[in-house]
């Protein structure tokens, strides 16, 4: 069947054109998912603030979810872009259906003990026992377990057609997901038989009693979880559905999925380090959230601002940084390490520039910029001076954590994942955490002691990575071995023509 691909040569003729257009689409999905987390917070913050606070209680657990697939998503990308790169169509559908294999193995396995240990993790994290707020909690975080393949899955999807090099069908299922988990949300939580909802949605008279005889009073916090993983697993399905239909270029079957151990332990030893790196990074970002805390309330409202803006700010890093994972894998598997090199080498020097200018911007705004942020109340003008100086001070190395997170991207494209974990745990570990507790304690520099040890963090990693980056030793695929290939398929002589 004759079909539109939407993948994009990263190997022949311009290199920095087909980079962008690989990239974009990944801020874009960015933005939705901002979206699609700001339209959760809405509906359950109708419900009262104990149904927020449940939401924030379970959300580590969600947190450490995402960071554990997302980590050994980039294992598929790698191989999938390291196998096209090298024209191996057999190995790109073997890999691909042996990194759906991994998510449907690992996810049942973390679902049962997710599910068993939710009671005690949610304690553990600070939820009252005995409470509304632990009671919602353990709702949304066992349906989240229950429904962890969903999550998986759609990781998956997204990182293997980004390993193809195709981010735009990941895109369409990312709106498609937003949009779906909008029109749930309201009727998952509150049922149709709230008229305070009905009348909010327009629903009057014939429609608002035709909702009422269904009876359904909605799930509450629950409902929530639910809608998100009914959406999420939508998307799945249709991912997977295109996959095995190989209508995006990727064409999975049966013997795709059948456990292979050797490919699985290379999936292992890729994800691994990246699941830590991940991980790694939400933990560092705990930690650091309770030193901040020694400061008080005030400081922490401050610092939670200031990583909201660093979220948006960043964006364009992410899309970059991934773009620029999928360009150095199939580069690599093409032999052509000089080709990564310049990938790299473009995505920094853009993010550079951007990051540079809102580094300025961040710096004449600040004040502005945070209050926007910052609600009425007796302590406004505080919080708002405390964010201003975290601008002021963490804005001028925006463009090294944005160097950074290139640099790293290369490493984890090129299937050195281990060197990209080592880097974070040494930004986070030495770098920064040790420096902000004694600026803080010893040193009496208050919060600002604080800024200084992220900015300086900021500023060493990006300077050692890329040091480490210069010797070139990550330069290398990880595809060597032949590997097997699967019955009825073939090789093919090169990367795909695009569109």
């Amino acid at each position: 069947m004759s079909t539109r691909r939407r993948d994009v040569d990263l190997v022949h003729g311009d290199l920095y054109k087909p980079l962008m257009v690989l990239s974009l689409p990944i801020v874009a999905s960015q933005l939705m998912q901002v979206a699609y987390n700001l339209v959760n917070t809405y509906w359950v913050g109708h419900i009262g603030p104990n149904a927020v606070a449940a939401v924030s209680f379970a959300f580590p657990l969600v947190f450490l979810l995402i960071s554990l697939g997302s980590g050994f998503a980039i294992a598929g990308t790698a191989l999938v872009a390291q196998y096209k790169g090298a024209g191996n169509q057999a190995q790109v559908d073997h890999v691909a259906g042996q990194t759906i294999t991994f998510a449907a193995v690992s996810s049942v396995v973390l679902g049962v003990v997710g599910w068993w240990l939710s009671p005690w993790l949610v304690t553990l994290i600070g939820a009252p026992p005995g409470s509304d707020v632990h009671l919602w909690a353990l709702q949304y975080a066992r349906v989240t377990f229950v429904g962890v393949f969903a999550l998986f899955g759609f990781f998956m999807f997204q990182a293997l057609l980004r390993g193809w090099g195709d981010t735009r069908t990941p895109m369409y299922l990312m709106a498609f997901g937003v949009a779906f988990n909008a029109l749930l949300d309201p009727f998952l939580i509150y049922g149709f038989t709230d008229n305070q909802l009905l009348q909010l949605l327009g629903l009057t008279g014939l429609q608002a009693s035709l909702f009422h005889l269904t009876g359904f009073a909605g799930l509450g916090v629950e409902g929530a979880a639910v809608a998100t993983l009914v959406s999420r697993g939508a998307g799945a399905i249709i991912g997977m559905g295109l996959l095995f239909s190989g209508r995006v270029g990727i064409h999975l079957a049966l013997d795709d999925v059948l456990p292979d151990l050797e490919t699985l332990a290379q999936i292992v030893r890729i994800g691994g380090p990246a699941s830590v790196d991940q991980s790694t990074r939400a933990l560092g970002i705990t930690v650091l959230t309770a030193i901040v805390g020694l400061v008080g309330p005030t400081a922490v409202a401050a610092f939670g601002i200031g990583n909201r803006l660093n979220s948006l700010v960043f964006l364009p890093s992410i899309g970059l940084a991934q773009g620029t994972s999928t360009a150095v894998g199939q580069n690599l598997g093409a032999g052509q390490p000089e080709r990564s090199r310049r990938a790299v080498l473009y995505a920094g020097g853009t993010l550079v520039v951007v990051l540079g200018l809102l580094s300025v911007v961040a710096w004449v705004y600040a004040e502005p910029i945070v209050g926007v942020f910052v609600g009425p109340g007796a302590n406004r003008a505080e919080v708002v001076r405390i964010g201003a100086q975290y601008l002021r001070i963490i804005g001028p190395t925006f463009l090294f954590l944005g160097a950074f997170r290139v640099t790293a991207s290369a490493f984890r494209g090129s299937g050195h994942t281990a060197t990209a974990m080592a880097f974070t745990i040494l930004s986070l570990w030495v770098f920064r955490l040790p420096p902000a507790y004694a600026l803080l304690a010893w040193f009496g520099l208050g919060t600002n002691g604080i800024w200084y040890a992220i900015a300086f963090s900021n500023v060493a990693t990006a300077v050692v990575a890329f040091a480490w980056f210069l010797r070139g030793t990550w330069a290398t695929a990880v595809i060597d071995r032949p590997g097997p290939t699967p019955p009825g398929t073939t090789e093919v002589a090169g990367p795909t023509e695009t569109d």
